[in-house]
């Protein structure tokens, strides 16, 4: 179980020797506790119904485990991470390459055209799957693999970021149009809306890009690295600009992927979202079902092409950041994640 999500509320988390021990009160009214082993856990995340105790925090991060807050509708709120006191040579040299222009655009586009590869790779694979089940394929997604084959290979030689963001937005609005063609009919999709999410096609996208959001910005931190300072998101206050970057090659493989999975096998259906604030988000259980099967992908191992050895989707999300801190020598060195 490498990652705890306590989402239930009332619930009280306290340290017992090397444990967390999660204290509750169930639907029946009783009183219920569940052992969390802490060399089990690689990351906590809390709902802000949730209250721990300082030496429960204290140990998870002795223990190099960050602790997430998210809200009830799952926006993240923020982030209790491990002291990372020994990488202030990486910081400045850091700090440096994001104002160098070239090395900007060269790691930007390789980003840029990874997602577009894997946006690409996605549509084949599920249209693949419906015609080996003899069933229809829609005709925009025909129309989607030949635009985003030919963007993907104008974002590649793209020599500017405006240019880069072009071939992007174009590419998405193709690959969106044929992936909203594979979602069952009594979740229709027609845009991508998020603050709030009008419907509960975005409701589970923008949960999902929330987890791994807030992993993605844990393992740059734990490697050394500012997640604010943007490339192809511009560095301003209020959100972590790298870690936007560092996955944008893993919405496709995640939240997408996962999404679809999701409504077409029926793991959620209308009763896993409520209205709030204007908006649709997932409710308790809609939640415990969506992080369920997010871990179960994450933690899957596959024989991967690019790495060539077995790998997890999570370590692969982690690797970024380790290539990304090795390309501030050699931009070389940096190379996007790749679905097979």
């Amino acid at each position: 179980m490498p990652t705890a999500c306590i989402h239930h509320p009332g619930s009280k988390i306290s340290l017992e020797s090397e444990r967390l021990v999660v204290s509750y009160t169930a639907e029946e009214g009783t009183s219920q506790k569940r052992d969390l082993p802490l060399r089990d856990l690689d990351r906590i995340i809390l709902a802000d119904c949730v209250s721990i105790t300082s030496p429960a925090l204290a140990e998870a991060l002795r223990r190099a485990i960050p602790v997430s807050m998210i809200d009830g509708q799952g926006r993240f709120l923020g982030a209790f991470q491990p002291a990372t006191p020994d990488h202030g040579a990486a910081r400045l040299r850091h700090y440096q390459r994001t104002l160098e222009p070239d090395f900007v655009q060269a790691i930007a586009g390789k980003i840029i055209t990874a997602k577009i590869y894997n946006q690409r790779r996605l549509v084949q694979r599920v249209a693949a799957n419906r015609k080996a089940e003899d069933k229809p394929v829609p005709s925009a997604v025909a129309i989607a693999l030949d635009v985003l084959g030919r963007t993907m290979a104008r974002a590649g030689k793209a020599d500017n970021l405006d240019s880069l963001r072009g071939h992007e937005g174009l590419a998405a609005a193709r690959y969106f149009a044929a992936w909203a063609s594979l979602l069952p009919e009594n979740f229709p999709f027609e845009r991508r809306s998020t603050r709030p999410p009008l419907n509960p096609v975005n409701a589970v996208l923008s949960f999902t890009s929330t987890l791994i959001y807030h992993e993605m910005h844990s393992y740059i931190h734990s490697h050394g690295l500012d997640p604010a300072l943007g490339l192809l998101h511009t560095t301003e206050n209020g959100r972590w600009s790298l870690a936007l970057d560092l996955m944008e090659p893993f919405r496709p493989v995640l939240g997408e992927a996962l999404t679809l999975d999701l409504f077409s096998h029926k793991m959620l259906n209308e009763s896993h979202f409520e209205p709030h604030e204007g908006g649709i988000y997932l409710n308790k259980t809609g939640r415990a079902k969506l992080i369920l099967q997010y871990e179960k992908r994450m933690e899957r191992q596959f024989m991967s092409e690019g790495a060539g050895h077995r790998t997890t989707l999570r370590q692969q999300l982690e690797n970024q950041a380790i290539l990304l801190k090795s390309a501030l020598d050699d931009p070389a060195k940096f190379e996007p994640f790749l679905m097979n």
